[in-house]
C-alpha cells in the first residue's frame, strides 16, 4: 500500500529573461539558491537525513553537465554525505522529480527528499561533436539552447524532427487553432500575469538571488519576462515564424529563460521527525507518449491516464496549472479535455507565455504555483501537466491539506 507524501516547503528564483540578470548565474550555482533558501526555511530539519536530492535539467551540456543535481546540493550546503541524481525528460524534467521523489517515499524506500530543477538557457554552449574520421574537416558546431542537435537520420527519416516552433503549428493546423484565439491566448496570459505581479503573488514565491560582482552586488527578485504592455494590436504585428501561412508568432509562444526552484517532499513520519508542516498531498504522477510532430498534445492522454487512476475527472480540480509552451498547443489540450479557452481555473496567475519556460525548472514551478493558488483560493485539488519535447505528457495532482 502506498504511504501519503507530502509537499512541506517550496520556492524558487525569479524567472530570467534571455540574456538577463540570471545570464551571469552558473546553472549549478543557480539550482544551490532554492535549496539554499529551503535550508534556512527549515531550520527544525536534520539536513543530513535527506535520502536524496532529486533535480530536473533538460541541456547539461554546459555548466550543467556531470550531474547539477550533486553539484547544487554541495553548493547550497548539504552534508557532502546526500546523494543527488539528475533527472532529464525535457521540457517536463522538474515535475518528473518531484514526481520521481514521490514515488521513492511512497514505496516506502526513502523518508525525506528535495526535488526541483533547474535551466540557465541564456548559458547553454555550442558543442562540436567528435571527428568522424581522421583528418575531418567535417566539423559542424551545435547550438544546445533548445531543439534538436546531433539528429539521427533514422529518427528523421521515420518520424520527422519538426522544431519546436513547428510542432507548434503542426497542432494549430490539426487542430484548427487560429491565429485570433493563439493571440486573444496570449494576451490572457499576460494580463492574468500583470494583475498576479502586482498582487504579489509572485513574490512569495521567489527567493531574491544575490549576484556578486567588481562593483559590488546586485540583486534579481521578479521575474523578467513578462510585458505588461502588450496588445491584441502589437501580437497582431508579429511575423508567424514558420512562413507567412503559419500561426505560431514569438509573442503567442513560450520564452528562452532562466530560472530554478525546489521543494521538500516528506513521509508522515519524516513530518513529524524534522518539525515540518505538510502543505500538499501528492496524488499521483502519469506519462504518456504521442507522436513527435505533435508533441504539445502530450497532456490529454497523459492528464487522462492520471484522472483514470485517481478516479478523478478534470472538473475535480480547483486549479490547472498547464504549461504553455505554445498557446496553439495550450488551446487543443484545454478543448481536448472539454475546457473553456479562458477556464478561470486554468493559470489564473498566467503561465509560460508571459513568464518563461525555464525547461528544466518549469515543471516544479507548476506543481508550486498550483499549490500557492490553492492556499490562496481555497481550494483543495491541483493538476499540473505539460507537454514535452519528442512526443510526451506529464501529469502530476495534489490535494492541499
Amino acid at each position: 500500500m502506498m504511504r501519503d507524501v507530502f509537499i512541506c516547503d517550496a520556492i524558487r528564483t525569479p524567472i530570467g529573461r534571455f540574456g538577463g540578470g540570471l545570464s551571469g548565474v552558473r546553472a549549478d550555482d543557480l539550482a544551490a539558491a532554492p535549496i539554499k533558501a529551503l535550508i534556512e526555511r527549515n531550520p527544525s530539519v536534520h539536513w543530513d537525513q535527506v535520502d536524496e536530492v532529486f533535480f530536473g535539467c533538460a541541456n547539461q551540456a554546459g555548466e550543467d553537465n556531470r550531474n547539477v543535481a550533486r553539484m547544487a546540493l554541495l553548493l547550497s550546503g548539504l552534508p557532502e554525505s546526500i546523494p543527488g541524481v539528475t533527472l532529464n525528460r525535457l521540457c517536463a524534467s522538474g515535475m518528473d522529480a518531484v514526481g520521481t521523489a514521490f514515488r521513492a517515499i511512497a514505496s516506502g524506500e526513502m523518508e525525506l527528499a528535495i526535488a526541483g530543477g533547474v535551466e540557465s538557457m541564456s548559458r547553454a554552449p555550442f558543442v562540436m561533436g567528435k571527428a568522424d574520421a581522421a583528418f575531418s574537416r567535417n566539423m559542424k558546431l551545435e547550438d544546445t539552447t533548445i531543439g534538436w542537435r546531433f539528429i539521427n537520420p533514422l529518427m528523421k527519416a521515420q518520424y520527422g524532427v519538426d522544431a519546436m516552433p513547428q510542432t507548434g503549428d503542426n497542432v494549430a493546423d490539426d487542430y484548427r487553432i487560429s491565429r485570433a484565439d493563439q493571440d486573444a491566448f496570449a494576451l490572457r496570459s499576460q494580463q492574468r500575469t500583470a494583475a498576479a505581479q502586482a498582487a504579489g503573488f509572485f513574490a512569495e514565491e521567489i527567493v531574491p538571488v544575490r549576484i556578486a560582482h567588481k562593483k559590488g552586488e546586485t540583486v534579481v527578485e521578479q521575474d523578467e519576462h513578462p510585458r505588461a504592455d502588450t496588445s491584441l494590436e502589437v501580437l497582431g504585428k508579429l511575423k508567424p515564424v514558420n512562413g507567412p501561412d503559419k500561426t505560431v508568432t514569438a509573442g503567442n509562444s513560450s520564452g528562452v529563460n532562466d530560472g530554478a526552484a525546489a521543494m521538500i517532499l516528506a513521509s508522515a513520519e519524516a513530518v513529524k521527525k524534522h518539525g515540518l508542516t505538510p502543505r500538499a498531498r501528492v496524488l499521483g504522477m502519469a506519462s504518456a507518449g504521442v507522436a513527435p510532430r505533435v508533441m504539445g498534445i502530450g497532456p490529454v492522454p497523459a492528464v487522462r491516464k492520471l484522472t483514470e487512476r485517481l478516479g478523478l475527472a478534470v472538473a475535480d480540480f480547483d486549479v490547472i496549472e498547464l504549461n504553455e509552451a505554445f498557446a496553439s498547443q495550450g488551446l487543443a489540450v484545454l478543448r481536448e479535455l472539454g475546457l473553456a479557452d479562458d477556464a478561470p481555473q486554468v493559470n489564473p496567475n498566467g503561465g509560460a507565455i508571459a513568464l518563461g519556460h525555464p525547461l528544466g525548472m518549469t515543471g516544479t514551478r507548476l506543481i508550486l504555483t498550483a499549490l500557492h493558488q490553492l492556499e490562496k483560493s481555497g481550494g483543495k485539488k491541483g493538476l499540473a501537466t505539460m507537454c514535452v519535447g519528442v512526443g510526451q505528457g506529464l501529469a502530476l495532482a495534489i490535494e492541499r491539506v
